[in-house]
């Protein structure tokens, strides 16, 4: 058996894994790269596998970085099944094309913009089209969580509850070659414990081969009330006392919905009045219509919120901007109101809009909710930017810049270092992947020392070999 780290190696974005047998060939995520000048390139390049040899995909979760690029794998050449969680499959509906309509919108544009050259004009193909995404779509097949699934003779797996966003997934997989069976282990994104709505993760208690996230590796986040207590102190301190407006950059799909949970929830405790909320988020919207459709998923706390279903239709302060010409009319909003808005990262969608109008205002706020990929709009502003560029514009950054890790989709360093403490024994190998290399190496060294594991950081392109002659020992080649 061999594994390919084809993505999330020593960096957050692009998850894909490519596991090898004698005969059969299958992916764990498919994923986009995000953030920095090079991503557009680095999505352009030839898989470096032949689509059509796989057999299959085994799907972790629905964001853009760990499914973007099955379209792609489809246009390539790619015809076997996509496994993935009921709810999964929901969000790929709207992700998948909605990514696509971005492709094909940014190929329109770098056509417009191109100078002819002795009377020709260059052709932008978009990395792929909607029309590859929906063919894409027709590949993906519902399975439910801790539901055994044989996708190949030699191949038999489990989905389990990873709590990071709605249907996601870590994937147990168990490998038959000859009399030796492996059990292989991806984590995928791993949800921080004790947040609210989904449950916590799935503890796993064995493994020869775990591959497990380190996002938020090297740290740890404020607890849930220090985070309340946050949230509530920047969005009183900017409505209020500052007269301005806060602007949350979100993932459509998981931080939205944890966001206005909050907002929600500290309003009917009486910690917070008078809100005026706008998602300015099509897709945001539709991912909290299908959040609704799945309230099995919920914990505990989050089911006891009664009236949490009716968001969106019962509650005054909230309102789900649908058109351009409305989204148009809050950059014209000088104070009182929370505009929620994707891409999550700052670099594409409506927020870019709503940071040119608000970043170079001094009573506003801009919320920070998620981890910011080196290279993006969002990790220039964490990082403390006094000026960045928008739609060609230099903007001056006045407005206070909030990061509230407590909000995060990703477990931390202690959460983490808690899952792993769940197997009963030490995996023959762990390798370390989907965080960036200063964090990940600070993972992969807390697992040496306070487990006393066979760790592994991978880089791109690493291809690890099972057995080998060390394997008695758990160690690759």
């Amino acid at each position: 058996m061999k594994i390919s780290f084809l993505g999330a190696a020593r960096e957050v974005t692009g998850s894909c894994f490519l596991i090898q047998l004698a005969n059969t060939r299958f992916l764990v995520d498919c994923g986009m790269i995000q953030g920095g000048r090079e991503a557009p390139l680095r999505n352009r390049q030839a898989f470096p596998f032949d689509p059509g040899s796989i057999d299959f995909v085994l799907l972790t979760h629905a964001h853009i970085d760990h499914s973007g690029l099955l379209p792609k794998l489809t246009r390539a050449g790619f015809r076997g099944p996509i496994y993935a969680t009921a709810a999964t499959t929901d969000l790929l509906q709207i992700m998948l094309p909605d990514s696509a309509h971005i492709q094909e919108s940014d190929a329109q544009r770098a056509q417009r913009r191109a100078k002819p050259a002795h009377g020709k004009t260059d052709t932008f193909d978009p990395l792929y089209t909607v029309q590859d995404a929906w063919d894409c779509l027709r590949q993906v097949r519902s399975v439910s969580y801790d539901q055994s699934l044989a996708p190949h003779p030699a191949v038999r797996c489990c989905l389990r509850d990873a709590g990071h966003i709605l249907g996601s997934a870590i994937i147990e997989i168990w490998v038959t070659e000859g009399e030796r069976t492996t059990k292989l282990v991806f984590s995928g994104d791993l949800g921080q414990p004790g947040r609210p709505i989904l449950r916590d993760p799935t503890p796993i208690e064995d493994a020869d081969i775990l591959v497990i996230e380190s996002t938020y590796g090297d740290r740890a986040h404020k607890d849930q009330s220090a985070t309340q207590d946050e949230l509530i102190h920047i969005v009183e301190h900017t409505l209020r006392e500052q007269g301005g407006n806060v602007i949350v950059p979100a993932f459509a799909v998981g931080r939205t919905q944890e966001v206005l949970y909050h907002l929600h929830r500290l309003t009917r405790e009486g910690r917070l009045h008078g809100l005026k909320v706008f998602v300015d988020s099509p897709m945001a919207t539709e991912a909290t219509r299908i959040t609704m459709q799945h309230l099995e998923l919920f914990d505990e706390a989050a089911k006891r919120l009664v009236d949490w279903h009716t968001i969106g239709k019962d509650l005054p302060y909230l309102h789900f901007v649908a058109s351009v010409q409305e989204s148009m009319a809050l950059n014209r909003v000088r104070s009182g109101a929370i505009i929620i808005s994707a891409s999550g990262m700052c670099d594409a969608g409506r927020v870019k809009h709503h940071l040119r109008h608000n970043l170079s205002r001094r009573e506003c706020s801009v919320l920070i909710t998620g981890f910011q990929a080196q290279g993006t709009l969002g990790r220039r502003l964490v990082d403390g930017a006094t000026q960045v560029r928008i739609f060609g514009e230099d903007i001056a950054v006045r407005a206070a810049i909030h990061t509230v890790g407590g909000l995060s989709a990703h477990a931390d360093q202690p959460a983490l270092l808690a899952w792993t403490a769940n197997f009963r024994q030490p995996p023959k190998q762990t390798f370390v992947v989907h965080g960036e290399a200063n964090s990940a190496l600070a993972f992969a060294a807390k697992l040496r020392a306070e487990r006393g594991w066979h760790v592994t950081v991978p880089e791109f392109s690493q291809i690890a070999s099972w057995p080998t002659e060390a394997n008695e020992r758990g160690k690759y080649d």
